[in-house]
């Protein structure tokens, strides 16, 4: 059989390679870095997380007891003393800052980095509140008994745990019981731990309330001010028809609460506190209200405000216009600042948020993203690494006096918690080395 030319060709080219000795075919190595072993599978961290489960019950009694000391902001002393006196019980170097905030730290193998963990100290409710916790089966029923019993109890068993596990992190930890979380302590806690451990922070983790199924990473920006009516005062029947602040209050009050607000960027407002005469019978000499603005754009707050102003001045104007005897005096407002939030986000790649997306792995839970106001406020406002997490269980009425708990399920909120802050801090010896840096 003949073969055409291009036949031929193939041939030749075949017989060649052929000929052609053989070569092993190597591929370059990639040299990869040791994995680091998971937390979980660290004995040390296993005994800690295994702490937990092993003392529920101590855990329960402990926020029990922590909810019936009394803790209004500004007055959160004695409630301030009992944690202390927990941490410096698990060798802690334990001291108390100028305003109040107690602070126990844990030493790292890198003295140069800090993770804050955090839960704040003060409730809502005034002095003289009745403050008794009442079992309900295994419900906990208290005002303050979630919003924070809650994240004290839960920064004291992290303590214990880690302790248990003699666990020595690669950063150091700072566990803090702050003051002035709520209202209008207005986050003073955390802006003076931001001021004297700013240039050392890598990450805060912000321990409030219950539930596992969200994570603060959103701060949400909000404006508290107090309006101030005064006039004359005088007597309900002799002077009849002498402007009246509290009526005036009213006009203005009315007006503002008719207020637009959009769906989106998400706004709010309350007036939450009012207050002013002294008797039945008497036309007052001054009236205040209290009113929170809050929305996910600053931009919001500050038309709110506009508008709040605005219905206050024609709520005064509309009193002294349509009173019957006008020479018996006039009156003044103002509006004051009580209170300022500032908002912020994390950052979607930051190691924090890494460290507790693995945290929630590890435990089996899933958490959706938050924006919320928080103690996290402060530092996710200066690009610092911030979050506020829930410390495990349920709760609910919060900030009223029928505030529960149930603590079925804490252990997983206390583990997440744990691998979080082991996460961004390290174990020395098996996490980050020393001068590492995760940001």
């Amino acid at each position: 059989m003949r073969l055409d030319e291009g036949t031929m060709k193939r041939v030749a080219v075949c017989v060649i390679l052929l000929s052609m000795p053989i070569r092993s075919v190597v591929f370059a190595q990639v040299t990869r870095p040791n994995a680091t072993p998971p937390l979980t599978g660290q004995p040390a961290v296993r005994v800690a997380l295994e702490w937990f489960e092993k003392n529920l019950k101590w855990i329960n009694d402990e926020q029990g007891r922590l909810t019936e000391i009394p803790a209004p902001s500004f007055q959160e002393e004695k409630r301030a003393a009992a944690v202390k006196a927990l941490l410096a019980d698990e060798g802690l170097k334990v001291h108390s800052d100028k305003i109040g905030n107690v602070i126990g730290e844990l030493p790292g193998a890198n003295e140069k980095e800090i993770v804050l963990v955090t839960a704040h100290l003060d409730t809502v409710f005034p002095a003289g509140t009745e403050i008794k916790v009442v079992r309900e089966g295994e419900r906990m029923v208290a005002p303050g008994i979630s919003d924070n019993g809650t994240g004290l109890a839960a920064l004291v068993a992290l303590v214990r745990a880690m302790r248990a596990g003699k666990i020595r992190p690669q950063r150091t930890i700072l566990f803090a019981a702050n003051v002035g979380e709520e209202g209008e302590g207005n986050l003073r806690g955390m802006r003076a731990m931001i001021d004297v451990y700013r240039t050392k922070l890598r990450a805060v983790v912000v321990l409030d309330g219950s539930g596992t199924d969200f994570v603060t990473t959103k701060a949400l920006a909000s404006r508290r001010l107090e309006v101030t009516i005064t006039g004359p005062g005088g007597h309900s029947w002799s002077d009849f028809g002498m402007v009246n602040p509290i009526s005036a209050l009213v006009r203005g009050a009315v007006r503002f609460i008719n207020t637009k607000v959009p769906a989106a960027p998400r706004t709010t407002f309350n007036l939450g506190q009012i207050e002013g005469g002294t008797s039945v019978n008497s036309i007052p000499h001054e009236a205040k209200v209290k009113v929170d603005l809050r929305s996910e754009e600053e931009g919001e707050i500050t038309r709110l405000e506009a508008a709040l102003r605005e219905c206050v001045a024609a709520g005064v104007r509309d009193e002294m216009d349509n009173a019957r005897e006008p020479s018996k005096g006039k009156l003044e407002w103002r509006v004051e600042l009580i209170g300022s939030r500032p908002g912020g986000e994390l950052a979607v790649g930051s190691a924090l948020l890494a460290a507790l997306r693995v945290a929630d792995e590890a435990v089996g839970n899933e958490s959706r993203i938050e924006r919320s106001s928080t103690d996290a406020n402060i530092p996710l406002s200066l690009g610092i690494d911030a979050i506020a997490i829930g410390a495990g269980g349920t709760g609910g009425g919060s900030h009223s006096l029928q505030e529960w708990y149930e603590p079925a399920g804490r252990e997983f909120g206390l583990k997440r918690a744990l691998l979080t802050v082991l996460g961004v801090s390290g174990v020395a010896g098996v996490g980050r080395q020393p001068g590492a840096d995760s940001r």
